[in-house]
């Protein structure tokens, strides 16, 4: 076989490999709401997921230490994520002073 067909159909190999494994989104499929509090407070970061483009509905990505996959929340769940994260570190520098 050609050495130049061998690269091509490694390169168009290659190509389709990374297209469809890059072309389909990870998408929250439902959002939950009860949460508990423990897994809250274990929450390392978060990302947004908008209902527009790929993903159906609005939700928060949930990053939990301990945990392999990520939490699908409610969008109403940031704002108590952010007292959470907000009261955790106000209590982390008193007990530093």
């Amino acid at each position: 076989m050609d050495v130049k067909l061998v690269f091509v159909m490694v390169g168009v190999w290659a190509l389709c490999f990374t297209s469809t494994d890059a072309g389909i989104p990870k998408c929250c499929l439902t959002a939950r709401t009860d949460i508990p509090l423990p897994v809250l407070l274990r929450v390392q970061r978060w990302t947004i997921q908008p209902n527009t483009g790929a993903c159906d509905i609005a939700a928060l990505i949930l990053h939990v230490r301990n945990l392999k996959k990520p939490i699908c929340a409610h969008p109403k769940i940031k704002a108590m994520l952010t007292k959470i994260q907000r009261k955790m570190k106000r209590n982390a520098q008193r007990m530093n002073h």
